[in-house]
């Protein structure tokens, strides 16, 4: 009998508690990270940015041992009690095996973020159990406080009560296959899912809902690396897959995303949702990950369990 790994939960953000805004993949524009800071504290929280968070190495917010510096510090920090992604982009992947795990099992603390984050969300599920956001970058708290991104995920990191995500109508979406199945919701962005397969890091996905979404990835790619997966078996015995926003991922050809992902998995006899507002979109709804969720395509709704205790 299959039994649910139990998440390692951490507390609820109060008024006074200080959130560390670090950056750990791509470089940051200043005015981004001032609102964001603008919105928390408008919350209440007290901010810290972490020393690099600000800085340019190329693609990246720095070099790799300041990257990573930084998301330590802010792990370790008995003060700190969230620790907020200012931006994805890329780089996590090129630190992720020398996050301090010791620190997160001793004091677990609110971690959020999406796309390239989806790294650091496997690596702290897989290594530690702790339940973490995919929820919106801090840079994307520029829509104002009372936008539905920053509303969503204050929500989930100053409450304690479940979030009902709708999908969109059908017939926009394009993928739904009927059911309703229960587990753990896992995953986050497609590329980062695809690109974790052979590292230590790669979930198992039996019994466990499967978050997906991307952007800028047109569908032949997107088909490459839903059928890398299904080739390499992590989707057997999954129990169902939310599918969130697939931004800009159109071609030339007249194939959209929605139709290649409905081809793919429709297939695996699992219900799929498509049209979820989470991922690269206008706006973004904030989710636990490895927690309970209970995903049905007939009523459109995926509804996930809260992450804090």
């Amino acid at each position: 009998m299959w039994i649910m790994p139990q998440p390692l939960r951490p507390a609820a953000l109060a008024a006074g508690d200080l959130v560390a805004l670090v950056a750990p993949s791509g470089p940051v524009p200043a005015d981004r990270a001032d609102a964001a800071v603008g919105v928390l504290t408008g919350w209440g929280l007290r901010t810290r940015l972490g020393e690099h968070a600000l800085g340019r190495a190329g693609y990246l917010a720095a070099g790799d041992e300041q990257r990573l510096a930084d998301l330590n510090a802010a792990l370790r920090d008995p003060e700190v009690r969230a620790v907020l992604c200012l931006r994805g982009g890329y780089g996590v992947q090129r630190i992720v095996d020398r996050v301090d795990l010791d620190a997160v099992r001793a004091d677990p603390k609110l971690l959020m973020g999406f796309s390239d984050i989806t790294a650091l969300h496997l690596a702290l599920w897989t290594e530690t159990r702790l339940a973490t956001v995919h929820g919106p970058v801090a840079a994307q708290f520029d829509k104002g406080a009372e936008s539905p991104t920053a509303l969503g995920a204050r929500l989930v990191l100053m409450g304690s009560t479940s979030v009902v995500v709708q999908a969109d109508d059908p017939t926009t979406s394009g993928v739904r296959v009927p059911g309703r199945s229960a587990g753990p919701l896992l995953g986050g962005n497609l590329a980062m899912l695809a690109s974790s397969l052979g590292t230590p890091h790669f979930p198992d996905l039996a019994g466990a809902i499967l978050l997906i979404e991307d952007v800028n990835e047109p569908p032949y790619k997107i088909d490459r690396m839903l059928t890398h997966l299904i080739r390499a078996g992590v989707l057997a015995g999954i129990a169902g897959i939310a599918v969130g926003q697939f931004t800009e991922c159109e071609d030339g050809f007249g194939v959209g995303a929605a139709e290649v992902i409905a081809e793919r998995l429709a297939p695996l006899g699992v219900p799929v949702l498509g049209g979820l507002p989470i991922g690269h979109g206008d706006q973004h709804v904030a989710v636990g990950l490895g927690v309970p969720a209970v995903l049905d395509a007939h009523a459109g709704t995926l509804e996930v369990a809260p992450v804090c205790r």
